[in-house]
């Protein structure tokens, strides 16, 4: 949809700035410690997760000591917190559908912290369920226009076993079944693309517009969870025209 920002472009958009700040290598060494502990292994060739978590910070490029040191952490060799994960749900303007992920060493303190943001930004958290109903997990691989055409690019992403492409103004967007990303983000990297983004992603099954204020307004709840110390990501199913972003 040439000129609509949809929640997963701005994501992407922030997750660069956030890069360049060195924010995103707190974000990065949790996933690595608890893609350990919940793997069972310290070892990528065996822990999917895991594999997944040091390509990624490698590409941002973390220090090969400050993984160690978080796979260490992981195997309970190593000092520092102990992470639980846990997965928030509420609503933003307009009735927005939220699903915050974050990982804690203190449940209490994290669920204050992400309820206070709901409501000082015009949304409120809900129980439980009440939302992630809404979204599908997918994986979600982001593909720069210039890198194949989109007929080669298809073909690729098909055989390999993705389910759809979509054409996103500069981008093109692939989605998989979970258990088909790693052979679609292979075989893409493999016909020597380098995606811009690919994850494990909720994808939205349908999105809400929003304007004016409600735009405004969920901007500002967006950027205030993602910029949480204990948040991991966050997904909803807004749209906004790239009028209103300007």
């Amino acid at each position: 949809m040439s000129g609509h920002s949809k929640w997963h472009t701005i994501k992407h958009k922030k997750g660069a700035l956030d890069a360049k700040r060195g924010k995103i290598f707190t974000k990065m060494i949790k996933e690595i410690t608890v893609a350990t502990r919940t793997g069972g292994s310290g070892d990528v060739d065996s822990n999917a997760r895991l594999r997944k978590a040091v390509s990624d910070a490698k590409a941002q490029n973390m220090p090969n000591d400050t993984i160690d040191r978080a796979i260490k952490r992981g195997l309970g060799e190593g000092e520092g917190a102990n992470y639980d994960e846990v997965t928030y749900e509420g609503y933003g303007p307009n009735g927005v559908a939220v699903m915050v992920e974050a990982m804690t060493d203190n449940r209490n303190r994290t669920v204050a912290e992400i309820r206070h943001i709901f409501s000082k930004n015009g949304g409120n958290m809900g129980e439980s369920g009440s939302v992630g109903w809404m979204f599908d997990k997918k994986g979600y691989i982001v593909v720069d226009k210039a890198a194949k055409s989109e007929d080669e690019l298809f073909e690729i992403a098909i055989e390999a076993g993705a389910d759809d492409m979509q054409d996103e103004g500069d981008v093109f967007e692939i989605f998989t079944a979970p258990d088909n990303f790693d052979s679609v983000n292979d075989a893409i990297k493999n016909a020597g693309i380098q995606p811009q983004a690919a994850e494990i992603s909720m994808v939205p099954q349908n999105y809400i517009k929003l304007e004016g204020t409600d735009a405004k307004q969920m901007l500002k709840l967006y950027e205030a969870l993602d910029d949480n110390d204990d948040v991991q990501k966050v997904y909803a199913n807004f749209d906004i025209d790239e009028s209103e972003m300007d």
